[in-house]
């Protein structure tokens, strides 16, 4: 989106549930604003305060690439090797290109857990009048030390010129390792992983067919391999748009506990939950629908999953839009309650991409703003001596 979640993993080896900690985690959205100073660990007088922690970075890198988009963090036990990444960093995926051309985009930047922001890939620059790139907001991190990110091109930056795009995978030094195309992969807009370690499960959001796709991975030390493609839900509204681009399924959700992927389907306006998501051998249509919100929901995008086991979703502000709230991001629970919202921009199209990590005591949570060009970071405790 010309004017603008995650990517969300699941890891069995280190994620442990946390429920019930919080009524709201969008609390945090009365934090104060500090801008590029890290993120402080307690107040001049030791103690850690009331008011939530956060930093706002810029996540324009040296050549300029705007419109921030996928958000994900790098897990605990992230095989490093010699690269740059550490646990808890942030990668950010750009999907503009300096001009400001949609489907553009090429580069990665890396938010350290102090707010430092560095370059961490580039990918190669098309030729012109070729199409490449564009780095859309399906981001993920494998715990194996690899990046995988979507493409979703354009040759002038409008919907008339967008490709198929595939999925790039990226060693945890920043170098391109391979690409992954499919005719079951178009648009890959989003994305949410499962990861096992040696294998994983790779859940795509196409927004230019409106369907998603299930990818099982087998993961190596030299690389990624794909190992099995199904579709598993299709029938999701898609268009493309002058504004932004190219609308239809986006943000995904997956409960493991229950086998269930939740879609954040823009141009339906709602939240659909497509059951068996990693067993089920055809598509189960769009699913059934959990959120359906004409007051709250205005075209869904990036979507993650709150300590609370609620819902968070960004708005794209080009479905039932509404002046009156901006780039909202909606807390909701899985069976379709509105909690809370947080406007990240006073202007609309602001919201795209979000991402949260949490242990026991302490989560954060990360959305970018397209408008500016921006990532903000809440670190919230968790830890019930808090409450």
């Amino acid at each position: 989106m010309n004017s603008n979640l995650s990517a969300n993993i699941i890891d069995y080896a280190v994620t442990t549930p946390i429920k019930n900690r919080m009524t709201r985690f969008l609390c945090a959205g009365v934090a104060l604003f500090v801008v590029g100073g890290g993120i402080p660990s307690a107040g001049a007088d030791g103690s850690n305060g009331f008011l939530p922690n956060q930093i706002i970075v810029s996540t324009v890198p040296p050549n300029g690439d705007l419109n921030p988009y996928g958000v994900a963090f790098v897990p605990e036990d992230f095989q490093r090797g010699n690269g740059p990444l550490q646990p808890g960093d942030i990668l950010v995926s750009n999907f503009n290109n300096s001009s400001n051309l949609q489907g553009t985009g090429i580069t990665i930047v890396r938010v350290s857990r102090s707010g430092a922001v560095s370059l961490f890939f580039t990918a190669m620059t098309p030729a012109p009048g070729t199409t490449g790139n564009g780095l859309s907001t399906a981001l993920a991190v494998l715990r194996k030390g690899f990046i995988i990110v979507g493409s979703v091109p354009s040759i002038d930056g409008t919907a008339a010129t967008v490709r198929p795009g595939g999925l790039l995978v990226i060693d945890s030094a920043g170098n391109l390792v391979s690409t992954i195309t499919d005719p079951k992969i178009k648009g890959p807009w989003d994305m949410t992983l499962l990861d096992e370690g040696n294998q994983a499960i790779a859940f795509i959001s196409n927004v230019l067919t409106g369907t998603v796709v299930r990818l099982d991975l087998s993961v190596a030390t030299n690389g990624v391999t794909v190992t099995k493609k199904t579709v598993i839900a299709s029938g999701y509204q898609h268009r493309g748009d002058p504004a932004a681009f190219e609308v239809g399924p986006t943000g995904l959700v997956y409960d493991p506990d229950r086998d269930v992927l939740f879609v954040a389907a823009t141009e339906d306006n709602a939240v659909f939950a497509v059951q068996g998501a990693a067993t089920r051998t055809s598509s189960g249509g769009k699913g059934s629908v959990i959120y359906r919100d004409v007051t709250h929901l205005h075209g869904p995008l990036g979507m993650a999953e709150a300590p609370n086991g609620h819902l968070l979703v960004a708005n794209s502000d080009v479905i039932n839009s509404d002046p009156n709230q901006p780039s909202e991001i909606v807390e909701f629970t899985k069976q379709g309650q509105f909690i809370k919202q947080l406007s990240v921009d006073p202007a609309q199209g602001g919201s795209f991409g979000l991402a949260v990590r949490a242990n026991e005591e302490t989560a954060f949570f990360a959305a970018v703003d397209d408008n500016t060009a921006t990532l903000t970071v809440w670190k919230i405790s968790l830890s019930s001596d808090d409450q």
